[in-house]
């Protein structure tokens, strides 16, 4: 796992797996926090790397792990006790394994709108598998079969709204100039239209309205940061 002031999370994080891994390994990248104390109180190993974006940090991680089968974490995540118990029994037939994620938000677990369902790779052999590039938003690309596991991983993403916004700030800057850089531009219906259309689609098309307000604060959220996405896209390219 990859860390950076990660003390509200990371013991949690941590208990959850060492019962079913042989080998823990952090690579922080200049926490200033309680962070690195944490992490020598669990991890087999923490390794110092300065930042280099989320898909070369991660495998960066993967690359220095001693086992053949890796599970990527983040430290604001957790096996729950069904998802432990299940990788505890695994077969490990397949190259790869969906960890199908949940998001705790306002008091209570999302389980629609743009946030639900929401699988993510995270088990896999790291002979078949490996981290995209991407500074933000990466993925794990995989070569070969894969499954579902059943358990939920659990996630906390943000503290509270404050937390949320200033997330939303910072990532929005890293895509936009992702998108720059593709040779992406935006115009006037991505600032107008699209993120009307992105809280429809959270709130009405994928039922969020069912997750009471927590659910109606997430769509405008998700609206949003699509709004500033674009906002930085053309800032960007008005020079």
């Amino acid at each position: 796992m990859i860390t950076k002031n990660e003390e509200a999370n990371l013991a949690r994080c941590l208990a959850s797996v060492r019962p079913v891994v042989r080998e823990i390994v952090v690579v922080d990248s200049g926490s200033t926090d309680r962070t690195l104390e944490i992490a020598r109180g669990f991890a087999d190993r923490v390794i110092m790397q300065s930042w280099l974006g989320f898909g070369p940090q991660k495998q960066f991680a993967v690359d220095r792990a001693g086992e053949s089968w890796v599970l990527s974490i983040d430290a604001d995540e957790a096996l729950s006790g069904p998802l432990a118990r299940e990788i505890g029994a695994l077969a490990f037939d397949r190259d790869g394994y969906e960890l199908p994620r949940r998001s705790w938000y306002l008091g209570r677990w999302i389980a629609h709108g743009t946030w639900a369902p929401d699988p993510v790779l995270r088990l896999f052999h790291r002979d078949r598998a490996r981290f995209t590039p991407d500074l933000v938003h990466e993925s794990v690309e995989l070569h070969g079969t894969r499954a579902r596991l059943a358990g939920p991983l659990d996630h906390w993403p943000y503290r509270d709204l404050a937390h949320h916004h200033a997330k939303i700030d910072a990532l929005s800057t890293l895509q936009a100039e992702r998108m720059f850089q593709e040779g992406r531009r935006a115009g006037w219906a991505d600032l107008a239209l699209k993120p009307g259309w992105e809280f429809l689609r959270s709130y009405v098309l994928r039922r969020g309205f069912l997750d009471g307000t927590p659910g109606l604060v997430a769509a405008g959220m998700h609206a949003h940061s699509n709004f500033l996405k674009m906002a930085k896209l053309w800032q960007r390219a008005a020079g």
